[in-house]
């Protein structure tokens, strides 16, 4: 009878261990997940950004007397290798130029192609910081995960890694230039 006993506290407790393992695993899984779906999308409203961005390289040379490239910079990103962040921040600079051309030269103000440019750009500027802000609200959920027992040891054993924000602001370093603009 004494050997039943220990018998069912044994498997008691061994059912509570990987009840615990699941459900930790899982919210690590879940957090990843959203991730990327997040980055998904990032990486879907910066192909669109990057197609207004030519858009609007076409429209300028065609529209404009002066045949100087603005984009010429930026329309030729799409051939390096460079992180999302950083097309991000070179695809507003863009974005920005194309801000400044517009309000510069009266003919680009008129067209209906360039108004419709700057009504799908503030569209995917909506888009992309709603994404960022899900992505990093997450990423800071896994990192925390990550960083908590007992989740931390199962973040070992299936070699879930610590994460940097979308903006790469890295809050265990001991840079704080990361946090100046």
């Amino acid at each position: 009878m004494d050997l039943l006993y220990i018998f069912l506290i044994l498997v008691f407790f061994i059912s509570l261990f990987i009840m615990c393992y699941v459900t930790y695993y899982n919210r690590l899984q879940d957090a990843k997940t959203r991730i990327e779906q997040a980055e998904g999308i990032i990486d879907e409203t910066l192909r669109a950004r990057y197609d207004l961005v030519v858009r609007m390289s076409d429209l300028v040379k065609t529209n404009l007397k002066e045949k100087k490239d603005y984009f010429k910079e930026y329309v030729q990103l799409k051939n390096e290798k460079i992180s999302n962040f950083d097309m991000d921040r070179k695809l507003k600079e863009a974005i920005g130029m194309i801000y400044n051309l517009r309000n510069d030269y009266p003919e680009l103000q008129k067209n209906a192609d360039v108004k419709e440019i700057i009504t799908e750009i503030k569209a995917t500027n909506e888009k992309m910081t709603a994404t960022i802000a899900y992505y990093n609200r997450y990423t800071s959920e896994l990192n925390a995960l990550i960083r908590k027992f007992p989740s931390n040891l199962i973040s070992k054993i299936h070699h879930f890694e610590i994460l940097p924000f979308f903006d790469k602001k890295d809050m265990q370093d001991d840079d704080i230039l990361d946090f100046k603009l």
